[in-house]
């Protein structure tokens, strides 16, 4: 599985911005999709992710509330919409992929990753 995520750009906090991560191969279905994000001399965090269904979101306690995950099977797509961000929200933004994820939130559960997009949220 590659997973390629764009979307980020520079957004005004208070703004909003969605995130977009394509799959390729097969079975996309089969995947717990997650996003994480890791800001500048900071260890990376869970954002969001959304189980097989698609019906369920997790996410972070920082971004409740705020962020929505969403999945289209269809077009093997994972979707993060971000609104009302916040200066804090600033990081590299990466897409995640897993069969066998028990603990959502826990990065060494995913078996694949995207190459990250950039968000960066100014005063």
């Amino acid at each position: 599985v590659q997973l390629q995520a764009y979307g980020g750009g520079l957004v005004q906090a208070g703004g909003s911005l969605r995130l977009s991560c394509v799959a390729s191969g097969s079975y996309f279905f089969d995947y717990v999709m997650g996003w994480f994000r890791q800001a500048p001399g900071k260890e990376r965090e869970f954002v969001a992710a959304i189980i097989l269904s698609g019906n369920s979101g997790y996410y972070g306690d920082s971004v409740k509330g705020r962020f929505t995950i969403a999945r289209d099977n269809a077009k093997n797509t994972v979707y993060l919409q971000m609104n009302d961000l916040k200066l804090d929200d600033t990081a590299v933004y990466y897409c995640a992929a897993g069969i066998h994820v028990v603990g959502v939130s826990l990065s060494r559960e995913y078996d694949y990753w995207g190459q990250g997009t950039l968000v960066t949220v100014s005063s």
